[in-house]
């Protein structure tokens, strides 16, 4: 049972979050043999003032 974690800054719509869950669920079938119906996706939805890249908020 394939357990994947997206963590992004910032917001996505939920289309967006529709066409993430559904290319990384086709991924893993694909690519490692795991069936759709055994594939967990998170998205975890984060501020980006509570992200920072080279030392810097990403807000």
């Amino acid at each position: 049972m394939p357990f994947i974690e997206v963590k992004v800054a910032g917001k996505l719509t939920k289309d967006q979050k529709s066409q993430i869950v559904q290319e990384i669920t086709d991924t893993m079938k694909r690519i490692a043999g795991k069936p759709e119906s055994a594939t967990y996706v998170v998205i975890e939805e984060h501020s980006r003032e509570n992200w920072s890249k080279g030392g810097v908020l990403l807000e």
